[in-house]
């Protein structure tokens, strides 16, 4: 009985949110009490935590990234992404974030009006011209939207997991396919068990994959027991490597995770997907980088 005595009155220790939802949850009271934010004021006199100040810069990074990415998604897909599928894009908590930085957006002046929300927050129209038309972003946009069939394949240097050095040269000559994904994107762990399979498959041909990982560039917190367990767990034998920053520059800004870029023997791109793809349309593809 006292054991029992004990225990119903030990104190529930409640779990305390994580610094995103924190700051998420500021900025939304911020936005209702029509209160001005400013990053430094944020980084200087609010959140002084380094975990906050290191979630803060991804957040501020990603607010810049967003434009880019519903354009590039609508073109690629003919719809509208949603909240939950701009979270998982850039590895946001949840929808609630995606709702709050798109109403930071739609309230700073430095971004052109080009959305328009329900009353759900979920976005149900977008403008293409605006955001082409912004020096900020058009230029990185229009190199996406004019298409990659039938262009040479950038350039690139790198390092695999090991920390051996990759170059696009080292591909020359291999029809391969070039997928840049990120740890735990939701399309990404559909997709990622679909080319171990098609991998093996075409084991036979010269065929290849590089995985480029994108988690280093959008500072995701993964390390390379991460990575390397997921690849342990799945199978993985194919290229693994880290997407560099020039490397995101080279193939057009890529925002949309993932993307995928089919190159045939002549080192040119005959085929180009973003999002998930299912089995039978990657392996179209690849054929198509044999022939």
């Amino acid at each position: 009985m006292q054991t029992w005595f004990v225990l119903a009155l030990a104190p529930v220790v409640a779990q305390q949110p994580g610094p995103e939802a924190r700051i998420v949850e500021y900025l939304r009271e911020s936005i209702e009490q029509r209160r001005q934010i400013e990053v430094s004021d944020l980084v200087n006199d609010v959140f002084t935590a380094p975990e906050e100040r290191a979630t803060l810069d991804r957040l501020y990074d990603t607010f810049f990234k967003v434009p880019m990415f519903l354009v590039q998604y609508e073109a690629a897909t003919g719809e509208l992404p949603s909240l939950r599928q701009i979270a998982e894009q850039f590895a946001f908590n949840g929808p609630e974030t995606a709702d709050v930085i798109l109403a930071l957006m739609a309230a700073d002046p430095r971004i052109p009006a080009f959305f328009e929300r329900d009353d759900s927050g979920e976005i149900v129209s977008l403008r293409v011209e605006p955001v082409l038309e912004h020096p900020q972003f058009g230029q990185a946009i229009e190199r996406t939207l004019t298409g990659w069939a039938g262009r040479p394949m950038p350039a690139f240097a790198t390092e695999t997991f090991d920390g051996t050095p990759l170059a696009s040269a080292d591909m020359q000559g291999t029809p391969h396919m070039v997928y840049v994904w990120f740890s735990n994107c939701p399309p990404c762990v559909r997709t990622g068990p679909l080319l171990v399979e098609l991998y093996e498959e075409y084991g036979d041909t010269d065929f290849e994959i590089v995985a480029a990982n994108a988690d280093r560039y959008l500072e995701l917190p993964y390390d390379d027991r991460t990575r390397a367990e997921y690849a342990r767990d799945l199978g993985i034998e194919f290229v693994l490597a880290h997407l560099t920053t020039e490397m995101q520059e080279a193939f057009g800004g890529v925002s949309i995770f993932p993307t995928m870029f089919f190159v045939d023997r002549d080192w040119t791109i005959v085929d180009h997907f973003v999002n998930f793809q299912e089995k039978e349309v990657l392996a179209e593809a690849i054929e198509a980088t044999l022939e």
